[in-house]
């Protein structure tokens, strides 16, 4: 792990069995933004992930077993919060995430947003499907409780800024999920949605599986709905 800060911008990308991507990722990201900085969080994976990682000397903090995404998220936080870091950007490292989308982002952060969401239906609509039937309903769970239209609440392509990686950095509870937007929401902070383009995973294994997708989404709406309004108002 590398701690030298060279930039403002620290790239987090979470990453469990990519061996398949993870190299062409990093190096993709390093070709197109060779002066931000970035950190491989190697969630425990059970591949040649961290193995590829270090033979290609690329910036990696491995888990010594796999957390989730939530943990890998929050390692990455950490890292950004001790370094500094004026925003941090968590990236995909299954190539759905396209680097020259990072500086549209960026610049949101500088405008002095907490937030900015690279959202795929700010310009185009959201097609009907199955898939898309629970991220309808989540934006419309965070629209009643929040009084905001996110139009791509599920999106993990999510810039932060300074002060909203310590909150994420001292707080268990925040997790790079769709019901902490919700809960940043009521508490003040400003999200913006920048239109972005998403490619389909090149390779490795998702967090989600179908039955994970169905219980994702039914705690998201229960947290939306139920639990984060009442945390809003405790804090």
């Amino acid at each position: 792990m590398k701690n030298k800060r060279q930039s403002d911008i620290l790239l987090i990308i979470p990453a469990f069995n990519e061996e398949e991507c993870i190299e062409r990722v990093v190096r993709n990201l390093i070709e197109h933004y060779p002066q931000f900085d970035y950190v491989i969080v190697n969630d425990g994976s059970t591949d040649d992930t961290s193995k590829i990682a270090h033979r290609c000397d690329f910036n990696v903090v491995d888990l010594p077993i796999n957390l989730g995404l939530t943990g890998a998220f929050q390692t990455g936080m950490k890292y950004a919060a001790k370094n500094n870091y004026f925003c941090a950007i968590q990236f995909d490292a299954d190539g759905q995430h396209k680097p020259e989308h990072i500086q549209e982002l960026y610049e949101s952060i500088r405008r002095g947003n907490d937030i900015a969401i690279g959202s795929r239906f700010v310009k185009h609509k959201k097609p009907f499907s199955m898939r898309m039937f629970g991220s309808r309903l989540i934006e419309t769970a965070i629209r009643l409780t929040t009084g905001r239209h996110v139009k791509d609440p599920t999106s993990g392509m999510r810039m932060y800024s300074s002060n909203v990686i310590r909150k994420f950095a001292n707080n268990v509870n925040l997790t790079p999920e769709p019901d902490t937007i919700s809960y940043l929401l009521k508490t003040g902070s400003s999200v913006d949605e920048v239109q972005v383009e998403m490619d389909e995973r090149l390779a490795g294994e998702s967090y989600l599986t179908l039955s994970k997708s169905i219980r994702y989404m039914t705690l998201m709406l229960t947290s939306i709905l139920f639990v984060q309004p009442f945390r809003a108002r405790k804090n």
